[in-house]
């Protein structure tokens, strides 16, 4: 399933108006390979270490655009195999998943990452903690998000008593962020700080708010369109995603440790994260799609139902029509609806199960 879709977005509608990130990672590839260039040291890098394996695999062959999208084909049906282990349902929303988010997931590097976060759930909650840290630690290396599931992930594995396994995870994130830092610590300083420097992109919520009631000034920077002037905003709209994610910590561990409530509650620290990021890029959504159908029952139908909304609004504006609502604020409804919809999704994750009442005795 997942390879026939991945073949169809290369045609019909998908096929036209693409926007591309593999020529980024071209670039650091073919130093590493045709230049012998040091990341970090020689070139700077925007991405963290874990992150190079699959920039530096199609360099290796002639055509880099092919070869890349292979790459994250092989990502797909790795995620999907390993979902299906996991919960059968989730397998088959996430085989779906390059028709969901179209053509930008052959040229990003998302599946990476959210292939490392999905086999490090599915081994915690097969009480496999070392694994599960292993793969945590290296979802963190290729790309930081993974980071707002530390905390619930340690929290899981403290309850079953099984803590020191963390040890692993941080074991594996040193194995490939040390080196670096010790040949070129101002490279990997200039990336860290650059990720959180970043200004109030056009996608967010911030940046769809005012779009939608204003006409601010958009800026090209960071490789992104931003919003000029709006520092203060963006800074508030960060405090308030920091709280929410440290709020669903915090809901996690005031309940008990059990499989479904550990998923459900990483899920939605990724989705506070998405949601109220100062960055919403599209390719957020593929960080999203294979865990929110691991959250069971009519929440996570309502929750798939959302995230599926979500993918759809995206692709109204996104890829084609992007320029024209960067620049010119076309359909920046559409976009604030879609992260009114992240929102929405959050509330739907994080909600209390309403409590049972008991039946009246005399």
């Amino acid at each position: 399933m997942f390879l026939a879709c991945f073949g169809l977005v290369h045609t019909w509608f998908w096929a036209h108006g693409e926007l591309i990130d593999w020529p980024t990672y071209q670039r650091y590839g073919s130093a590493i390979v045709d230049q012998h260039l040091v990341p970090y040291r020689d070139f700077n890098v925007d991405y963290p270490p874990g992150s190079l394996p699959v920039f530096v695999l199609p360099a290796y062959f002639g055509d880099y655009a092919s070869a890349f999208q292979w790459v994250m084909a092989a990502c797909g049906v790795a995620l999907v195999g390993v979902l299906a282990f996991v919960r059968r349902e989730a397998a088959y929303y996430a085989a779906l998943a390059p028709l969901l988010v179209g053509s930008l997931i052959l040229s990003r590097f998302d599946l990476w990452p959210a292939l490392l976060l999905t086999a490090a759930l599915g081994a915690f909650v097969a009480g496999r903690d070392s694994i599960g840290w292993a793969f945590l630690g290296a979802a963190v290396a290729a790309k930081l998000w993974p980071l707002v599931v530390v905390p619930p992930a340690l929290l899981w594995s403290v309850r079953r008593g099984h803590g020191r396994s963390a040890f692993t995870g941080l074991a594996v994130a040193a194995v490939a962020f040390v080196p670096f830092a010790v040949i070129a610590p101002h490279g990997v300083w200039d990336m860290l700080s650059s990720q959180g420097s970043r200004p109030l992109q056009v996608e967010s919520l911030g940046g769809a708010l005012l779009t939608t009631f204003g006409h601010p000034t958009v800026a090209t920077t960071h490789g992104s369109q931003n919003l000029a002037g709006h520092g203060a905003f963006g800074a508030a709209l960060s405090v308030v995603g920091t709280m929410a994610v440290i709020a669903t910590w915090i809901a996690f561990a005031r309940g008990p440790a059990t499989r479904d409530r550990f998923v459900r509650y990483a899920a939605a620290a990724v989705c506070a994260f998405v949601a109220f990021d100062k960055v919403l890029s599209p390719q957020y959504l593929l960080w999203l799609i294979p865990l929110v159908p691991l959250v069971r029952g009519l929440r996570g139908l309502a929750a798939a139902l959302l995230l599926t909304a979500a993918c759809v609004l995206t692709q109204v504006w996104f890829p084609q029509r992007y320029f024209a609502y960067a620049f010119d604020f076309d359909l920046a409804w559409v976009v604030l609806l879609r992260d009114l919809v992240f929102v929405a999704l959050l509330v739907v994750l994080v909600t209390p199960r309403p409590a049972r009442a008991r039946p009246c005795t005399t």
